[in-house]
């Protein structure tokens, strides 16, 4: 990982919700965050765009913002401005990074360690890290434009490879079978006329953001199948590798997000997974391997969780040209596409690790497919339908979606589903006419 992906990443988390954070009320002394509690700055940041959008947060979600604003003021008190990095120096942010967590988890640092953690801090602030330059297009062709003889990076075009954007016969024919075997399910998951089809979300900041507009429209959709619960289980800071463990705290408050819509794990049989990392460098080999295999994680404990997931749609991410920092720009948003098709070949090839066939309880993986693509080169139209993302569609990171992105995003997710012959017959209701 380079300087500039780690240093974002880590210590500048301190210094990410600054301006936001600011504009919080006053804490009480009863709301101080214990010292041993590990604040995730990005899930409060996503927690003040949920209220400053007009949404509703529930009395742990305030007590958990007033907590962070805490952390933030406390971490500016142990703060010596005038501590930096004498000329030359060199940053091992990923030293400062591990200092970062050891205290987040409670660990003391010796003086040195703080001492290196300030100078860490003060790399940031000064501009050690060369932000992205935003840029309306990047001339990159989406991946379900390329052909099979177009090449970016060794890699041929089509969301399955080969210039295609449908699957082989062999994986279209076991996606009808996974499809058809997709009906409503009791708590308990058996078969039930009352029973469910839960569609849940699992990712970070940009997919709730953006599913939890879907939810909104689908839910409002006459056509919608009345047996269908969607459920955004997709969370603010928690990308592939934070869900990538198999008791990552992720998993957890899926299922309390589940449990607040009055459904059971049993009853999840389709999911939608957005493919990203936080920070990611270097080649396509070497963030996307990475991405991989964080991914296939996620997918493995997907199944493991829910036990009659059937199907999974995966999606890469929108147009990160407009962003000014480097959490995910360009070109590793359109990159992660290729990461998706990565996993989708494996399971076509028979990967043991992506078994999908529920064979005696050996399924390793639901059936994997592509979901909505959702990148275009910025404001150069997407042959197929004109796409385009504008700057007024992200946000003033320029990596998430604006209210009006949210809104384009969703609407593109809605006319998948209700259109996509590999989608059509759950979220429209023929499933449930089995």
């Amino acid at each position: 990982m380079n300087r500039i992906s780690v240093l974002l990443l880590t210590v500048g988390l301190v210094t990410c919700l600054a301006g936001n954070l600011a504009a919080l009320k006053p804490l009480h002394a009863q709301q101080q965050p214990d010292s041993t509690e590990k604040i995730d700055f990005e899930r409060a940041r996503e927690l003040f765009r949920k209220r400053q959008n007009g949404e509703k947060l529930t009395a742990d979600e305030e007590a958990y913002l007033r907590r962070a604003q805490a952390a933030r003021q406390a971490s500016n008190t142990t703060s010596k401005p005038n501590e930096t990095a004498p000329p030359g120096e060199k940053i091992d942010f990923d030293r400062a990074r591990q200092l970062f967590q050891k205290r987040q988890n409670g660990g003391k640092l010796t003086e040195d360690e703080e001492a290196y953690l300030r100078k860490a801090m003060a790399a940031r602030q000064g501009g050690t890290g060369a932000a992205p330059s935003p840029r309306e297009k990047t001339g990159l062709i989406p991946l379900s434009e390329m052909s099979a003889n177009d090449r970016y990076q060794g890699e041929d075009g089509g969301l399955y490879g080969g210039g295609r954007n449908s699957p082989p016969e062999s994986h279209e024919k076991a996606a009808l079978a996974e499809l058809s075997r997709i009906r409503p399910l009791d708590s308990n998951g058996k078969p039930a006329d009352d029973g469910r089809i839960v569609f849940v979300s699992i990712s970070m900041s940009n997919a709730t953001q953006e599913f939890s507009r879907f939810k909104q429209l689908a839910d409002a959709d006459p056509a919608k199948s009345d047996m269908l619960t969607i459920v955004d289980c997709a969370q603010g800071g928690q990308a592939m590798a934070e869900w990538a463990p198999a008791d990552a705290r992720p998993w957890s408050v899926a299922e309390q997000t589940l449990a607040r819509a009055n459904v059971s794990p049993k009853q999840v049989q389709v999911a939608w997974i957005k493919l990203a990392n936080k920070g990611p460098s270097g080649a396509l080999t070497v963030h996307g391997k990475k991405l991989e295999q964080d991914t296939q994680a996620v997918i493995q404990n997907a199944k493991a969780r829910f036990p009659n997931l059937r199907i999974a749609y995966l999606s890469s991410r929108i147009y990160a040209g407009y962003a000014t920092n480097a959490l995910n720009p360009e070109p590793y948003a359109y990159e992660s596409a290729f990461v998706a098709r990565w996993l989708i070949q494996d399971q076509i090839r028979g990967s043991a690790t992506l078994k999908y066939a529920n064979d005696g309880g050996t399924a390793k993986a639901p059936l994997l497919l592509w979901g909505p693509y959702l990148w275009a080169d910025g404001t150069s139209p997407r042959k197929s339908d004109q796409l385009v993302y504008t700057r007024e569609d992200l946000a003033g990171d320029g990596t998430h979606p604006s209210d009006a992105g949210r809104t384009k995003v969703a609407r593109l997710m809605l006319d998948f589903y209700k259109t996509d012959r590999f989608a059509k017959s759950w979220f429209l209701g023929t499933a449930a006419e089995r």
